[in-house]
């Protein structure tokens, strides 16, 4: 099983990065895992309800680019399921036997994701229902998709 992450901007920081490469190292054990970048688009000074569903759509339409016909998509929203994580290890090996030929993790920007690429999502998660930097979340996707494995293994991880 493939998995792949689509994020919208780019990681500055290189503390973000270097956890980002912790977990990359750390899965490569288990899965196969790419990450997408795609462009962000500037936010334009007058920021309103309409500016920024212009902005989500161009973002939408570079997300929409990288995703592949069987894909099951995953938008990461404060909106969605949250599960703990021998549940989130569960669904990720029931996804596993399913004829998907990816689990695609969706990362919106500062602004989050389009309601359409929403829609076209199999489903929605959440990891809480505070806010966070969206450089995080992949940490924090990364961390809890590690777990997952390790869950799935039977192997110990530090609690």
């Amino acid at each position: 099983m493939n998995f792949a992450i689509i994020c919208v901007g780019k990681i500055k920081e290189k503390f973000y990065s270097n956890a980002i490469n912790e977990y990359l190292k750390r899965l490569s054990s288990y899965i196969k895992i790419e990450i997408i970048e795609v462009d962000d688009e500037r936010e334009p000074n007058q920021l309103n309800q309409k500016n920024i569903e212009i902005l989500l759509e161009k973002e939408a339409e570079r997300i929409f680019q990288k995703l592949k016909q069987n894909d099951y998509i995953v938008a990461l929203t404060i909106d969605g399921n949250q599960f703990s994580s021998e549940k989130f290890a569960d669904k990720i090996s029931q996804l596993k036997v399913l004829h998907y030929k990816r689990i695609v993790f969706l990362i919106g920007g500062s602004l989050g994701l389009s309601e359409n690429i929403i829609k076209k999502a199999n489903e929605e998660i959440s990891f809480s229902k505070m806010t966070f930097p969206h450089q995080l979340i992949r940490v924090i996707l990364l961390e809890q998709l590690y777990r997952s494995e390790k869950i799935q293994a039977n192997e110990r991880y530090h609690k």
